[in-house]
């Protein structure tokens, strides 16, 4: 069987081997595809292996040998999947492999954001320190989360981790879930998005990007915020209002913001959010820890596995 990985290189730049799936047949590596080259590349493969690379019903059509497509991912709107139903492709994608990793970075920012390590370790590196007249300084604000209320919208994987690690930091946490009320772990109150936007001091946002939560951070839910609000991004970009959300930071309504996600990635030069006041921004990398991209390429090659033995796993798609 021919595999042909698409841009492997987010996942594995080099410091994993794909020795696991070379087992599986004749496995060819490409770091990046452009939409001109795919179907040169993926020709006579049986399987292919996408992250960010789109695969269409046109490029299906091109590819008469392909019966697999795994996705290097959770989400899996690359691929046109009423297309794949249709011609009996299996698509499989990687759920739930970097759950703790999202959940740790939404507490990266949220420290950054509250102690400024990064900036007064720049500070200091520049001699403030050493010329300070006191035996300490400060020049933004110190945050304790102790007592803080997180206001987390979405229960799913990564919003309960998220939950956890904010009940360990003491803090008060409220979500917006269509969990039931017995589902909820103990310490965690479901509460309408109104209440949930106008009461929180730290939004966290971890629910899937559909039409109805699309621009869901907009000028009007971020009225509803105290000035010293946080807002924490480490879902889908396209859920924040990205022009709104550069207004409210600039004028001072909300604190602060830290987004590991963005409407487009690379972004464009003038996004206002990159030279937003208060805007931290990380380059989506929330889910790319050594640990969980060892756990994405151990699942894809299971996936793959179970595929061949004519059983497939994590099948999003229903033939």
């Amino acid at each position: 069987m021919k595999i042909v990985v698409l841009d492997g290189y987010a996942a594995n730049p080099g410091d994993f081997s794909w020795e696991k799936m070379d087992r599986l047949g004749e496995c060819v590596v490409y770091d990046r595809t452009a939409p001109e080259e795919l179907v040169v590349r993926a020709q006579g493969a049986e399987a292919l292996l996408t992250n960010k690379t789109v695969i269409t019903e046109e490029v299906m059509g091109l590819l008469p040998d392909l019966k697999y497509i795994g996705v290097l991912a959770t989400g899996y709107n690359v691929v046109d999947i009423e297309a794949a139903r249709r011609r009996g492709i299996v698509v499989t994608n990687i759920p739930a492999y970097s759950t703790e990793s999202v959940a740790q970075m939404v507490f990266a920012h949220l420290l950054n954001i509250t102690q400024r390590v990064g900036y007064y370790a720049d500070e200091n590196k520049r001699g403030r320190w050493t010329t300070s007249e006191d035996f300490c300084y400060w020049s933004t604000p110190l945050i304790e989360l102790a007592g803080k209320r997180m206001g987390i919208v979405g229960l799913g994987n990564t919003g309960m981790a998220t939950a956890r690690i904010a009940l360990a930091f003491g803090m008060e946490v409220i979500a917006y879930t269509s969990k039931k009320k017995e589902e909820l772990p103990e310490g965690v109150v479901a509460c309408s998005l109104e209440e949930l936007f106008a009461t929180a001091d730290v939004v966290s946002l971890h629910c899937p990007l559909t039409e109805d939560t699309k621009d869901m951070v907009n000028a009007d839910r971020l009225r509803l915020m105290k000035p010293t609000a946080i807002l924490i991004n480490t879902g889908r970009g396209p859920l924040v209002n990205e022009g709104d959300l550069a207004e409210a930071l600039d004028k001072g309504r909300i604190l602060a913001a830290g987004l590991d996600v963005l409407s487009q990635e690379p972004p464009k030069a003038d996004n206002p959010l990159l030279t937003a006041c208060n805007c931290f921004i990380t380059p989506h990398i929330a889910w790319a820890t050594i640990e969980a991209r060892e756990r994405l390429l151990d699942v894809a090659v299971k996936n793959l596995q179970h595929y061949i033995a004519g059983c497939p796993i994590n099948n999003v798609v229903q033939l």
